[in-house]
């Protein structure tokens, strides 16, 4: 059985460098910005946004679910709930809640439901071009997903996730699927604390906008026909798939102080290839634990001023009483034309 599993993680990992290279053939970042619902790759949750992204080989529980969903198969209580509030760029809002739990020896679900608030815009068409009408519209776009992840073994745990998208703007909307699935193993090549991630994110049919808002009144050429409506066929979009590959190493520095360090690569279907490192140090006390976390993500092929988003930092407060832990989050990511980003999120766990 362990050989069996072995193997399995062996396969998925060779599945994913494969594609990797495949993927980095193919589009060589000639389509960057060119991916349908972006607000997929828009993180969530201070812990591991703080380490930048890099601890998809440790993430765990609950929060694990964004960033490699087979972290959700090494939550280690038996319900978990969180809800992240990001300030992201152009004063868009990111909301997220998730909530999980155990099922024995048959794994563990999980349910996430991710919103941006984009706030009122002012509704412009040909014949009002400045708003003067007073109109406006609230984009609504929505992803909600369910997660299911196993610890096959001590040290594998493997993890799948089907998002439902949703994005409506006016009187235009577009819907979609995505998949994400994940593979965590620790204790890599027999040395304990050393973990390896692989997470394949976003894979999906191609979306595409449909509605009356595709509308435009014209007259057909070469006939008779008065002016009347005709519809616009929009075009279909990629979804922002991404290949991530990530190393994790972790240890104990005295009796009552841990510390961890990450590091990532991921490759992007539709943008550039990331290098992301982070890591993160906290003191453990009977009821109480602190962290203190920072990242870096780095584009090297990224031209000047193409990469707006800067180093990462942030801290943890976890208290734990009555068989209850409390967890508050806090991360800061430095942003170039634009307001930095602020997440701040709470676990509860039981």
């Amino acid at each position: 059985m362990k050989r069996s599993v072995i193997r399995l993680v062996v396969v998925v990992c060779l599945v994913a460098l494969v594609a990797l290279s495949t993927v980095e053939t193919v589009a060589q970042n000639r389509r960057t910005g060119t991916s349908a619902a972006t607000e997929l790759l828009i993180p969530v949750g201070g812990r591991d946004f703080a380490m930048g992204g890099a601890s998809i080989a440790n993430s765990s529980g609950v929060e694990a679910i964004h960033w490699n969903p087979a972290g959700l198969g090494r939550m280690n209580v038996s319900a978990e709930g969180m809800f992240s509030s990001m300030t992201y760029i152009a004063d868009i809002g990111v909301s997220y809640g998730a909530i999980a739990a155990r099922l024995g020896e048959a794994g563990n679900i999980g349910l996430t439901v991710k919103s941006l608030d984009f706030g009122d815009i002012p509704l412009t068409s040909q014949d009002d071009p400045e708003g003067r009408g007073g109109r406006i519209f609230t984009p609504a776009f929505v992803t909600v997903g369910l997660s299911y992840a196993r610890g096959l073994t001590d040290a594998i745990a493997v993890g799948t996730t089907v998002k439902l998208i949703s994005e409506q703007i006016d009187r235009v909307s577009a819907s979609g699927v995505a998949i994400d699935f994940g593979v965590q193993y620790h204790g890599l090549a027999g040395v304990q604390g050393l973990q390896m991630g692989v997470a394949v994110k976003n894979i999906g049919p191609q979306l595409r906008y449909d509605g009356t808002g595709l509308y435009q009144r014209a007259s057909a050429p070469g006939g008779n026909r008065p002016e009347q409506f005709y519809k616009v066929d929009g075009a279909a979009y990629e979804l922002p798939s991404v290949i991530e590959i990530g190393l994790g190493y972790s240890g104990t520095a005295s009796d009552n102080m841990v510390w961890n360090l990450n590091g990532s690569f991921t490759n992007n279907n539709l943008y550039l290839d990331e290098y992301r490192l982070g890591g993160e140090l906290g003191v453990m006390m009977e009821e109480l634990r602190l962290f203190g976390r920072a990242g870096l993500g780095m584009v090297p092929q990224a031209e000047e001023n193409a990469d707006i988003f800067g180093s990462t930092f942030g801290f943890g407060v976890g208290y734990m009483t009555g068989g209850v832990n409390l967890t508050l989050d806090y991360a800061y990511r430095q942003v170039e034309f634009f307001d930095a980003n602020q997440v701040i999120s709470v676990k509860v766990g039981f």
